[in-house]
C-alpha cells in the first residue's frame, strides 16, 4: 500500500521534475502553487473511498457477501458521480483559487493551464481510488499497485514528449496525468469485471443501494473531511508562501514532493490498520482489533522514523533531481527539518483515526482533526509568525498541530476503546 501511494505521487513528483529540468524554477512554483487544491480534490476521493473500504470489508469479515457485492456497486457508482461533480466544480473555482492565494502574474498564467487541464483527470482519479478500495476490502494490495505502476511508467514517458512537443510545456505535462491516471482506472475496471467473488462488476448490477450508498458517504465523508481540512490549512501556508517570492514557492513545491513520499507510508499503515480492524469488527473479534491497532502505530513509528532520516541524510542529492538553484536548495532543507524530521508525528493521527474508522465512528476524528489542524495553523499565522515573520517561524506550525492534534486523539481513542462493548 505503501509502495503505491508513492507511485500515486509520482504523478505530481515527475510533473515538477520535469518541468523543473526543461522550463525552469517558475514552471516548478506554478504546479506547487496547485499543490493544495489538488491534494485536497485527491484527499477528497480517498476519504469517501475509504467509507467503501469499511463497509465491504465488515461484510466480509460478516459473511454477508450479497451485501459486499451490493456495496461494490454503489461505491462505483458513487466514484463516477463525485469524480464528474468535481471536475464540473474545480472549472469555476480555478481563477478564485489563484485569486486569493496572490499568485504573482507570470505565474498564475501557468498555473490556471495547469490546474484547468488537470481537473479533467478527476473522474479517472475518483474511480482508481475507488476501485483501489475495493479491492483492499478483501487484503488485495497486489492489483492497485500493478494498475498504479503501469500508468507512471506511461505518464514519465508522455512527460518528456509532451514538453517537448507543445508549445505550452506546463499544458503537456497535465495531459500526460489526465492520460495515465485513465489508463491505471481502466486496468482496475477490467479486473472488476474478471473477478469471480464477491468483488465483481456487471454494469447491469450497478444500483445506488441506499443503505448501503448512506453507510458509505456517513464513514468516508467525515474521512474525507479529515484530509481535506490539512489542505485548508495549507492553501493559508501557501498564501503566505507566495508573498515570500518565487524561490520559497520552488522550494515548498520540491519539499511537498519529498514530504508526500514519506506520509504515503504514515497513510499505508493508518489504512490497513482501518481494513483489517473493520474486517475483524464485522466477524466481532474485539481483542484482535485492539492488537491490530497497537502494532499499526509500532511499525507506522518505526518504518516513517527511518525513512525520514535516510532522506534527510541524502536531501541534497535529492533536491538536485528536482533544481539546483542554490536560493531553492538551501530554504528547501530548511523546510524538511522542520516537515520531514517531525512528519512521524502525523502516525500518531492517522492510524489513531484509522482505527477509529474501522469501526465505523469516523465523526469525532475528523472534527477534532480539523480543531487540531486547521485551528491551530491559523492561530500560528496571525499570532506567532506575524510576530517573526521568517520562513522558519511559519514550517513551525506544521509539527506544532500535527503534536495537538495528536494528542487529542490519543485522548479521544482511549475513551472511545474504554466504553467499547465487548462481545
Amino acid at each position: 500500500m505503501a509502495f503505491t501511494a508513492f507511485l500515486e505521487q509520482l504523478f505530481n513528483i515527475a510533473d515538477v521534475m520535469i518541468l523543473g529540468q526543461y522550463l525552469g524554477k517558475d514552471a516548478v512554483a506554478a504546479v506547487g502553487t496547485n499543490f493544495p487544491l489538488i491534494i485536497m480534490f485527491i484527499c477528497l476521493f480517498i476519504g469517501l473511498s475509504l467509507g467503501s473500504n469499511v463497509v465491504i470489508a465488515q461484510c466480509i469479515g460478516a459473511k454477508r457477501h450479497q451485501e459486499a457485492n451490493d456495496a461494490v456497486h454503489a461505491s462505483w457508482l458513487l466514484a463516477v458521480i463525485s469524480g464528474f461533480a468535481l471536475t464540473i466544480l474545480g472549472q469555476f473555482v480555478t481563477q478564485p483559487f489563484l485569486d486569493i492565494l496572490k499568485v504573482p502574474p507570470h505565474i498564475a498564467s501557468l498555473s490556471d493551464a495547469y490546474l484547468q487541464t488537470y481537473l479533467w483527470s478527476m473522474p479517472a482519479i475518483s474511480l482508481y481510488n475507488f476501485e483501489a478500495a475495493m479491492f483492499r476490502s478483501r487484503g488485495d494490495t497486489q492489483t492497485p499497485l500493478i494498475g498504479l505502476a503501469l500508468s507512471v511508467i506511461l505518464n514519465f514517458t508522455l512527460n518528456i514528449w509532451f514538453v517537448q512537443a507543445f508549445t505550452d510545456g506546463v499544458f503537456g505535462v497535465a495531459l500526460a496525468t489526465v492520460i495515465s491516471i485513465s489508463v491505471s482506472a481502466l486496468v482496475l475496471l477490467v479486473k472488476l469485471k474478471r473477478a469471480p467473488d464477491v468483488l465483481h462488476l456487471s454494469f447491469r448490477k450497478l444500483h445506488i443501494h441506499p443503505p448501503l450508498m448512506k453507510e458509505i458517504i456517513r464513514i468516508g465523508w467525515p474521512a474525507a473531511l479529515q484530509g481535506m481540512v490539512f489542505c485548508i490549512s495549507n492553501l493559508l501556508i501557501q498564501e503566505v508562501i507566495n508573498r515570500l517570492g518565487p524561490d520559497a514557492m520552488a522550494a515548498s513545491s520540491i519539499s511537498t514532493s519529498i514530504e508526500l513520499c514519506v506520509y504515503c507510508l504514515i497513510n499505508a499503515f493508518g489504512q490497513a490498520g482501518t481494513t483489517f480492524i473493520s474486517q475483524n469488527y464485522g466477524a466481532r473479534n474485539i481483542l484482535r482489533c485492539l492488537e491490530i491497532t497497537k502494532w499499526a502505530l509500532i511499525l507506522n513509528l518505526v518504518f516513517t522514523t527511518v525513512t525520514s532520516i535516510l532522506v534527510l541524510i541524502f536531501a541534497h542529492q535529492i533536491i538536485y533531481v528536482f533544481n539546483d538553484d542554490p536560493s531553492v536548495v538551501h530554504l528547501t532543507i530548511q523546510r524538511m527539518w522542520f516537515v520531514v524530521l517531525l512528519e512521524p508525528i502525523q502516525a500518531i493521527i492517522d492510524v489513531y483515526a484509522g482505527a477509529m474508522r474501522g469501526y465505523g465512528f469516523s465523526m469525532m476524528p475528523a472534527m477534532l482533526t480539523l480543531l487540531g489542524i486547521c485551528g491551530v495553523r491559523i492561530v500560528w499565522l496571525y499570532t506567532i509568525f506575524e510576530w517573526n515573520p521568517t520562513f522558519e517561524w511559519l514550517m513551525a506550525t506544521y509539527p506544532v498541530s500535527w503534536g495537538v492534534t495528536g494528542g487529542m486523539l490519543v485522548i479521544l481513542y482511549k475513551y472511545f476503546i474504554r466504553h467499547l462493548p465487548r462481545e
